[in-house]
């Protein structure tokens, strides 16, 4: 069920039923530069405006999102395949509380920072948030509104203007985000959209923007990083995961057979947070497994639309890679314990899939599944599941589940990964106030959060002085042995007896 262009045009599948549901062009390099134009035009005026005002201005966006909800998570689950729930949770609900957060707060977080001068007491600094200009923001489909228009409000609510890039697989409600934040009085030429493939994506990421928010493969984020930085521009990368979980003899059963459920098999795994590795204590192995079969056999797969747990993957050569990853961990001696195959009848639907005895260096282990799977091994001693944890290029998130809150926190400081969870699975991307990042090979700077929003900012720093200044400063030319003993008793003095 692979898309291709036909003609000029990319049409676009539901994942559920393999229907045509719409169409979009291919945008060529000569579009992709004429949009940067007129949202590098559209900007000078925007940056202009109070940040504050700008946050009341994407207010109107977030109305428009909340009047307009029920559309939108039918409109995901239509091009998507995950869930009404899903689409609502995760990409609705989650959005505009984003938007909400940012908009209310961006002008604080952006304010000027000011600096004290510890060696200079007479001399101050500030540091400055300055737009950076264009932002281009290329986006994957598993997340098809949630990642690409938190992104971009938190670009606009910064004073920059965006070039959105969706993926060839959901175009369509990216088109249906910009239609909205046109009703919403904003100005049109701001928010641009570009469709196509990948050729359309290489094109902007080698346009005349200023930064680039990239989200998706390790392998096409390091040609997006090459490209960044022979433009010597900014470049923002979130790749892929492989999160561990680790669950600890003394972990509450229930909730953590929940929690991994959960992180398994929402969105159909597709999330580069999902669980994909599950490291449980020998101790309590057989009774965490036994509960995670019963409630795994107990899930509903089918029509995203109806009352269903898990929807449709995207395409067939993602089902394919989980096929092949799951053929590979059989041949290493890993049983099913339920799962395993594809379904039957139409659409590219597979079952959640639950392996066990799984060998810590199979390629199930080590290699990003984004699909319906879990895969558990054991360990013996902490030292152990820390260390494998650790055994993987990825590191965005990883889980620890443990009754013990202050063994939990010890072992997360322990983990390779830019966020780590104790008894809870893939939420904070949908709590605005913390960081999203990886480190590793899964990402570059950060997004979400306060450091985020700065990041999609230029960093001015201006010195000036507190009281009128002297003429001319001792350390200025001419130098002369009388000042550089001078300078040697101030140095003595300061070091032995200031700052000792």
């Amino acid at each position: 069920m692979q898309q291709t262009p036909v003609e000029s045009e990319l049409r676009v599948l539901n994942p559920a039923t393999g229907e045509c549901i719409g169409t979009a062009p291919i945008h060529g390099r000569d579009e992709v530069e004429v949009a940067v134009e007129r949202a590098r035009a559209a900007q000078s005026e925007w940056s202009e405006i109070p940040t504050e005002e700008r946050g009341k201005q994407i207010i109107r966006f977030r109305n428009a999102v909340r009047d307009n909800a029920e559309e939108l998570m039918e409109a995901i689950t239509r091009e998507n395949g995950k869930t009404l729930h899903e689409s609502l949770l995760m990409e609705v609900l989650g959005t505009t509380d984003l938007i909400t957060w940012f908009a209310r707060r961006a002008h604080k977080l952006l304010k000027r920072k000011f600096l004290s001068i510890h060696f200079y007491p007479t001399r101050r600094s500030y540091l400055q948030y300055v737009p950076r200009g264009v932002v281009g923001i290329i986006s994957p489909w598993n997340f098809p509104f949630a990642i690409p228009i938190g992104q971009t409000v938190m670009a606009l609510l910064a004073g920059n203007a965006v070039v959105l890039k969706p993926s060839e697989f959901t175009p369509l409600i990216a088109l249906e985000s910009k239609r909205l934040f046109e009703e919403s009085g904003l100005p049109p030429d701001l928010f641009q959209i570009v469709t196509g493939d990948g050729s359309t994506g290489e094109a902007l990421t080698s346009s005349d923007v200023n930064q680039i928010v990239f989200t998706g493969s390790v392998a096409t984020g390091r040609k997006v990083a090459a490209t960044c930085a022979e433009r010597l521009i900014p470049c923002t990368l979130e790749l892929g995961g492989k999160a561990p979980a680790i669950v600890l003899e003394d972990a509450d059963i229930r909730r953590t057979a929940g929690a991994l459920l959960w992180g398994a098999f929402s969105n159909a795994g597709q999330a580069c947070a999902s669980v994909e590795r599950v490291y449980a204590h020998e101790s309590i192995h057989d009774e965490l497994v036994a509960e995670i079969k019963a409630r795994t056999e107990a899930l509903r797969q089918g029509d995203p639309n109806s009352e269903v747990d898990v929807g449709s993957m995207i395409h067939s050569a993602q089902l394919e890679n989980v096929e092949r990853l799951i053929a590979s961990a059989i041949q290493d001696g890993a049983s099913v314990i339920c799962g395993g195959e594809r379904a039957d009848g139409d659409g590219e639907f597979f079952p959640p899939t639950v392996l066990d005895h799984v060998k810590p260096d199979s390629d199930i282990m080590k290699k990003e599944i984004f699909g319906p799977v879990m895969p558990i091994a054991t360990f013996t001693e902490e030292s152990d599941a820390i260390r494998m944890a650790n055994d993987s290029t990825l590191g965005l998130l990883a889980y620890v589940f443990t009754r013990n809150r202050s063994k939990g926190r010890r072992i997360a400081e322990q983990i390779e990964a830019g966020t780590v969870m104790v008894n809870d699975v893939l939420c904070t991307f949908a709590l605005p106030e913390t960081p999203w990042h990886g480190i590793k090979d899964s990402g570059l700077g950060i997004v979400h959060s306060a450091e985020g929003l700065k990041q999609l900012c230029e960093l001015r720093h201006i010195h000036y002085e507190r009281i009128r200044p002297l003429k001319e400063e001792l350390w200025w030319y001419p130098y002369t042995k009388k000042r550089l003993e001078l300078f040697k008793r101030i140095y003595r003095w300061l070091y032995s007896w200031i700052y000792r």
